[in-house]
């Protein structure tokens, strides 16, 4: 029996790719899909979290101390019945997006957005949103209506030109910005620059091509922290895999010094304005009676780091530090390839006595460089050596 000649085209492998392609493009679609849906559901409930600060504000005689204490109250009950994300600020921003964003106004913008979309998607109408509003959950017909993220929308609350905010708004939905391209945008006064323009169209067209840093995967956006802190889920991860190894080593390293070092988070996030920050980990120390920041970098150490310890130490001797207790110690550690570095950050500290009584009760810096730069080294070679990951050091 003769075979059948293969038909041009037809080779299996070349086949595989494109399945495996196509099945890679459908998921990442899906993922991406289902971070806009959480986005666009928690921009909704915040609008109408707003809505009902609105409404309460109103019926107090004096409005604005009366808000202050309405946010203030809010915060506490919230916090305890949800956790994070309903801060004074937080529950000031949702404030703020209601005002920004009236029922009339969201409509009118999304409805003259879906006329440029390819989305069948219709976004209901001022009086339909206004009458729903008294209905149960009414969540997806004013999610309809924000197809930004809710972190979008906090950097654009920044903006206090109205026609720039506006710009902004637009300009990102109609080149499908993510947040990164968006704060570029705003930081580079992209909306100046083409104010001044004499080519506004090609300024415009330039504004939309992204750069490689402007991507954001689906996994960012799920891992977003406004996305976490809504969902009430935990976001201990850390994004490289050496410095995590290095931090769950120096939290046992510490732990095992004895009995004055006691283990409260890693990873812990903290928010200042818009910003978003973590400390890779964070002890009591019970001798000295006070919290411990520990910031790790992969690589030298610069002034920067000193200057973003201060501004940790600042915020949880605001926001951590509880009664009685002495204020915050930070340690600064870089694990650069050929040398450790470990700096203890005192300044902060009432005087000079505090200091040298901290000096003498937490670990020696060359100890704790020495011990980091000897555990990078062997996690290197526990890299390198297949027989050796699984030995533990």
């Amino acid at each position: 029996m003769t075979k059948k000649p293969r038909k041009s085209g037809s080779n299996p492998a070349i086949h595989y790719e494109t399945v495996l392609g196509d099945i890679a493009n459908v998921i990442d679609a899906a993922k991406g899909s289902a971070a806009r849906s959480i986005n666009s559901i928690m921009t909704a409930a915040y609008w109408l979290v707003g809505r009902r600060i609105v409404e309460y504000e109103q019926k107090g005689e004096k409005r604005a101390v009366y808000g202050e204490e309405l946010l203030e109250r809010l915060s506490v009950d919230l916090g305890k019945r949800y956790g994070r994300g309903f801060s004074r600020q937080n529950l000031q921003q949702m404030r703020q997006l209601y005002l920004l964003y009236l029922p009339e106004q969201i409509c009118q913008t999304a409805s003259g957005k879906s006329e440029h979309s390819s989305n069948t998607m219709i976004c209901p109408t001022a009086s339909d949103i206004l009458q729903t509003l008294s209905a149960e959950f009414p969540l997806w017909d004013i999610a309809r209506c924000f197809p930004l993220p809710w972190s979008a929308y906090v950097r654009l609350f920044s903006v206090k030109n109205e026609l720039a905010r506006k710009f902004y708004e637009t300009e990102a939905l109609r080149g499908g910005w993510s947040v990164r391209q968006l704060d570029r945008q705003i930081n580079s006064q992209f909306y100046e620059r083409t104010a001044l323009s004499r080519n506004k169209a090609a300024m415009l067209s330039k504004g939309q091509k992204a750069l490689p840093e402007d991507h954001v995967h689906p996994e960012e956006e799920i891992k977003n922290p406004f996305v976490l802190e809504f969902l009430g889920l935990k976001d201990e991860y850390s994004e490289n895999d050496l410095e995590e190894a290095l931090i769950r080593h120096l939290e046992t390293f510490l732990l095992e010094l004895g009995g004055d070092f006691c283990f409260i988070g890693r990873q812990k996030r903290l928010r200042i304005g818009d910003e978003w920050y973590r400390v890779d980990l964070l002890f009591f120390h019970r001798r000295l009676r006070c919290l411990v920041v520990i910031d790790l970098k992969i690589g030298g150490f610069t002034h920067a780091d000193a200057g973003q310890m201060h501004l940790y130490l600042n915020y949880a001797r605001e926001h951590w530090v509880q009664k009685g207790e002495n204020p915050p110690v930070g340690l600064i550690l870089c694990a650069r390839k050929d040398d450790a570095v470990a700096r203890y950050a005192l300044e902060g500290l009432p005087n000079k006595v505090m200091a040298s009584e901290y000096r003498t009760a937490l670990p020696d810096e060359k100890e704790l460089a020495a011990e980091i730069e000897r555990t990078r080294i062997l996690l290197e070679e526990r890299k390198k050596s297949p027989a050796r990951r699984r030995k533990s050091f």
